[in-house]
């Protein structure tokens, strides 16, 4: 198992979900790798600090009261009644409310919870928004452009649903044809094999109501979504963009713009695109 493969099981794994097998293999990962060793810890500290933390919503007396009426109603309609020795249409009423109010919440929390710690890469902007909700600081967009927003309001729901990576390859050859069946355009897929950016896969996305080409990498913890589209579809923008915690790097070549979105530091995400952007002009360089 190696580091992409443990980021996407942590989160399962200190919740006790993953299969024996799985939690096994994780576990043999996580004890001789130091990163991924932190990352168990920060996502058990943040678990911790939400359950403590994060305040817990009780229904009012009216909704409830709503509710009760209403399964008393149905209740009331169905063929149980009929029987002799059925308990009372409100007694249950409220006990159908109790199971299903305990199913729901139970579905609930197991959704959310995956979706929570579905990738270590989402673990710190979670945390940001956590900590920036308990303090009641609101969120603030630095010089943002509607595509940039657009971009990182992407990257967070592939990232909460789990579906960064319609199709898997570190390969260009694959990648490539894929998205040339669903897009209007070819778009460029650059490797960078001496590199710590790993191409992971790719996705059709949305940006400004037409689909784009996304191409996803990973870099140690984090996953990078770039978003290629034709250069005609782009405006002025800033090289680098602050939205919601998370970088926004822009950078154009190949006749394209290329936006990377990750929560890892600006200068470091801002090289890395501008890499894509000129080898993609200067042509693909042959992997080593």
């Amino acid at each position: 198992m190696n580091c992409a493969e443990a980021v996407l099981a942590i989160g399962a794994w200190c919740d006790g979900e993953l299969a024996d097998d799985a939690a096994a293999a994780l576990s043999v990962h996580v004890a001789g790798c130091a990163e991924c060793r932190a990352e168990q810890a920060s996502l058990v500290a943040l678990r911790d600090e939400i359950r403590a933390q994060v305040p817990r919503y009780v229904a009012p007396p009216s909704l409830r009261a709503r509710v009760d009426a209403e399964l008393a109603r149905a209740f009331a309609d169905s063929p149980a009644d009929a029987r002799a020795d059925a308990p009372p249409a409100p007694v249950r009423a409220a006990a159908a409310r109790e199971a299903f109010s305990l199913a729901q919440l139970r579905t609930w929390w197991t959704r959310e919870r995956r979706r929570w710690f579905v990738a270590g890469a989402f673990a710190g902007a979670l945390l940001a928004v956590v900590v920036g909700a308990l303090t009641g600081v609101v969120a603030r967009h630095w010089g943002s452009d509607d595509i940039a927003v657009a971009a990182v309001e992407s990257h967070i729901a592939a990232t909460l649903g789990g579906h960064t990576i319609t199709v898997a390859s570190s390969d260009r050859h694959q990648i490539k044809p894929w998205l040339s069946a669903r897009l209007d355009y070819a778009a460029p897929v650059v490797e960078l094999p001496d590199s710590p950016f790993v191409l992971a896969g790719a996705r059709v996305d949305r940006l400004a109501g037409r689909p784009v080409a996304t191409l996803v990498y990973h870099y140690r913890l984090h996953v990078i979504d770039v978003f290629v589209r034709p250069l005609a579809d782009a405006g002025d923008a800033p090289a680098v963009t602050m939205v919601r915690g998370f970088t926004v790097a822009r950078a154009t070549g190949a006749g394209m713009e290329w936006r990377a979105v990750a929560d890892v530091d600006p200068p470091l995400l801002a090289a890395f695109v501008e890499r894509l952007a000129s080898e993609s002009a200067a042509g693909q360089p042959a992997a080593r």
